[in-house]
């Protein structure tokens, strides 16, 4: 299957009026490329301004970090669920200030989290993924329950009547089955594509790029197949993230994305149906390679390149102001035509 584009028509129409503002050719720079976008995608020019929209993140825990590739326990991970749900994360604040919905789901956390509201584990698939450089992180029927639990989701939100979706991601050494699926996916070594995720030392990192090589030579002859990968490299929450994108695209909502993760999972989505990438754009350019590498895969320019390495989405959260702008340039600035002679 094929993901349909962008409307081309309403893009052609929103090119055209951006060159009929009254400002200077070309002066709006990359804001005036966004408005293009942000007009194709939401099917009207100039665009609708922007008052819903919705931030999903996707918790869950992963073998590798026991295995000395993070800076924080895996224990983390369960507290910071709580702590989005009490609404006091560094995405909260941010969320709060852009008027951002945010949801946090268990996808595959490894804690009952007894006490949160139900909705928090409603789409629970798992206890944790493996560690992907000694076994698959997940069973194949487990990676298709996660990819159909995010296309639910990201319906869920649509039903909301969200205009703009964004992706989050909790989960303590989850940056190495990110980076093992950009290595997967684009055939590159695990040298090119570590970052520090948290901000291990040398010697973790070391152990971190002979875990990803590790992963990656143990699954080289399926990563023609790009849910195959998922399920060998991924993670639930990471499946969960990628079934999400794959279904906003389908349903013509654009996304926002964020980080590593976030990225990880939208080339992902374009693997498995190719021009779902048309329907996102790059919300900041993380400090890990292989974001950048995979952004550059997708043809994405991020908007925010602040040496963000939070996650959570607050990359995201942190560019929607930059959308915003976008918009209101291309609905509000006059027309050359219609200014007194």
């Amino acid at each position: 299957m094929t993901i349909a584009p962008p409307n081309p028509g309403v893009a052609a129409a929103a090119r055209a009026r951006l060159a009929a503002l009254a400002a200077p050719a070309g002066a709006l720079g990359r804001l005036g490329e966004l408005a293009v976008w942000t007009a194709a995608t939401l099917g009207k020019v100039p665009p609708p301004e922007l008052r819903n929209v919705r931030l999903v993140i996707f918790a869950g825990d992963h073998g590798v970090a026991r295995h000395g590739v993070s800076a924080y326990p895996p224990a983390i991970t369960a507290a910071m669920v709580r702590t989005f749900v009490a609404g006091k994360a560094g995405v909260s604040a941010l969320a709060q200030a852009h008027q951002v919905a945010v949801r946090v789901l268990d996808i595959g956390v490894d804690d009952d989290l007894a006490g949160l509201p139900a909705e928090v584990t409603a789409f629970k698939v798992c206890r944790g993924s493996g560690a992907i450089h000694l076994e698959d992180a997940l069973a194949a029927a487990t990676c298709e329950q996660a990819l159909e639990a995010g296309a639910r989701i990201a319906r869920q939100e649509i039903a909301a009547g969200a205009q703009l979706l964004l992706s989050g991601d909790m989960g303590i050494g989850n940056t190495t089955p990110a980076a093992a699926l950009i290595a997967g996916g684009l055939g590159l070594p695990a040298s090119e594509v570590t970052g520090r995720g948290t901000g291990i030392d040398d010697a973790a990192l070391l152990r971190k790029q002979r875990i990803v090589d590790e992963a990656i030579a143990r699954v080289y002859r399926r990563l023609g197949d790009p849910v195959d990968t998922l399920a060998a490299l991924g993670s639930a929450d990471l499946a969960a993230t990628t079934g999400y994108l794959l279904e906003a695209a389908r349903c013509g909502v654009p996304v926002l994305l964020d980080g590593l993760m976030s990225v990880a999972c939208a080339l992902t989505a374009d693997r498995i149906e190719p021009g779902a990438g048309a329907w996102y754009v790059a919300g900041h350019r993380s400090t890990e390679p292989a974001q950048s590498l995979a952004l550059e895969k997708l043809g994405l320019e991020p908007l925010l390149d602040l040496g963000l390495r939070l996650g959570e989405g607050s990359g995201a959260v942190a560019a929607v102001p930059v959308v915003r702008s976008a918009i209101a340039l291309l609905r509000d600035v006059a027309l050359l035509a219609d200014l007194a002679p």
